[in-house]
């Protein structure tokens, strides 16, 4: 299937606009102008109730915003943008979780974690974990089962979704029903995937946006085998919870997120597993106006929604 014509109109006016080098790339500029982009271009639903808080944690404070699809306690999935770990905010992904939170008739809340190159590795994973537990110890505030505790997110805050899973089983909680990854980065356990090679160039995400994101969040190459930076490579993967993982047939992390959805499976844990054809890596960003975009999301956001469902129905 070839790219989705908008995307691929999206594509080639990127092409033929002027950008500096990766080692020209500022990291501030470059947030200041996709915040800009993402910004301008959601359309953003209505939902029962909107509100922004502030989480005082060890050392920091933290935003989150809440999207309450009604007025009684309803399960929650906590979300993570994405953005390399270098951009990206609640503003950027506001039309995301509104959406999530109308489709799985939950409550969503969306977290702003601190971004390198500011804070390394791993600061944004200590928010994201933190941030977790916060919320789960405030459940009954927040208007929250906390029973039905779900995480999720996209591209890089995929990957803090499911290493805070990963915590949460080493440090024994809060207990999770769900995770929902949109292609995730997961790291590897082999050869360079082929989609990283077939896809290097021309998909918006290419290698040297790779690498460079890489370079503003590690400290050191050491880093990147850490499970927390790639989970692939966890002892503890059976541990996580039940978990939709969705990639693009245009993304040169596909292989890598199919990988961990195979890794998955073949531990015990029950996973959704869907590629996109025509998409490509942050499809997300275009639901609103690619039909394909807007029906993997819809189906996501139902398998959180049976992932919530079936659980009340376990505690009775």
């Amino acid at each position: 299937m070839p790219v989705n014509p908008t995307i691929q109109f999206y594509l080639d006016q990127f092409k033929n606009q002027m950008s500096p080098t990766y080692e020209q790339m500022n990291p501030l500029e470059l947030r200041r102008q996709e915040d800009e982009v993402l910004t301008r271009f959601q359309h953003k639903e209505h939902v029962h109730e909107v509100e922004d808080l502030d989480l005082s944690l060890p050392g920091r404070t933290l935003p989150i915003r809440i999207y309450r699809s009604g007025a009684t306690t309803a399960p929650a999935l906590v979300y993570y943008h994405g953005g390399g770990y270098v951009t990206g905010s609640i503003e950027t992904h506001d039309a995301i979780c509104r959406t999530l939170a109308n489709e799985a008739d939950c409550t969503v809340i969306s977290v702003g974690y601190r971004l390198a190159p500011e804070h390394k590795f791993p600061a944004p994973v200590e928010d994201a974990y933190d941030a977790l537990v916060w919320i789960g110890e405030h459940a009954s505030e927040l208007n929250v089962d906390a029973s039905r505790l779900a995480v999720g997110g996209d591209s890089a805050g995929g990957t803090l979704a499911t290493v805070s899973a990963l915590i949460t089983s080493e440090r024994g909680g809060p207990s999770l029903v769900h995770q929902l990854l949109f292609y995730p980065v997961t790291g590897t356990e082999e050869n360079l995937p082929l989609s990283l090679i077939d896809y290097a160039t021309g998909y918006l995400l290419d290698e040297g946006l790779i690498r460079w994101f890489q370079q503003q969040y590690f400290n050191d190459e050491n880093e990147l085998t850490h499970p927390y930076a790639s989970p692939i490579l966890s002892d503890r993967l059976e541990q996580l919870p039940a978990t939709t993982l969705l990639t693009a047939e245009y993304d040169p992390l596909r292989d890598v997120g199919r990988a961990y959805a195979n890794k998955l499976i073949s531990l015990g844990v029950p996973v959704t597993y869907k590629n996109y054809g025509g998409l490509i890596h942050g499809f997300t960003n275009y639901y609103a106006f690619v039909p394909e975009a807007k029906r993997a999301v819809k189906e996501a956001a139902h398998c959180l929604k049976t992932a919530f469902e079936n659980q009340k129905n376990i505690l009775g």
